[in-house]
């Protein structure tokens, strides 16, 4: 796992960009390319400086296995496209972690971002303060970038907090 200094670095530029990203699923079923193109940017330029050079080359090999993975998915419609590009995007950063905690963290959130749209959706201020959010509407598909940017978010808090 990152160190808490290095997830710190890390979360400065991430945080704002998985907001933008999970904020855009919300509104239109959509993470727009430059939300992945600045999440992708995220791990070249900034994890060089924090992790071992190796460390560093692998995540770039756990973006392509995610892309991947994501593809394929996407191919059986069970994924979106822009869902797929971004688990790539921010990939890199969970290099070297605890593939235990990582999966609890996937499946927490996962569960929580699905219960939190439901929940939000059924409250009625809550949409008519939003009332253009296509995700309200769908039935069939989830905003599946509000669970992608609250993972990659709890991550990088969870490596911020000393282990007990």
């Amino acid at each position: 796992m990152l160190e808490p200094t290095d997830a710190m670095i890390l979360l400065v530029p991430v945080l704002p960009i998985a907001i933008w990203a999970a904020m855009s699923d919300l509104k239109r079923m959509k993470i727009p390319n430059n939300s992945v193109i600045a999440m992708a940017a995220v791990w070249p330029l900034l994890g060089w400086f924090l992790v071992p050079w190796t460390a560093w080359l692998w995540g770039f090999a756990i973006m392509a296995a995610v892309f991947v993975a994501g593809f394929l998915l996407y191919l059986t419609g069970t994924f979106g496209a822009g869902d797929a590009k971004f688990a790539a995007a921010m990939a890199g950063v969970f290099v070297g972690g605890n593939i235990g905690e990582i999966m609890l963290i996937i499946f927490v959130c996962m569960v929580g971002a699905l219960l939190l749209h439901r929940i939000l959706r059924s409250l009625s201020f809550v949409r008519n303060a939003t009332p253009d959010w296509v995700s309200w509407t769908q039935r069939r598909y989830f905003p599946f970038g509000l669970a992608l940017s609250a993972i990659v978010v709890f991550y990088l808090i969870a490596a911020i907090w000393p282990q007990v």
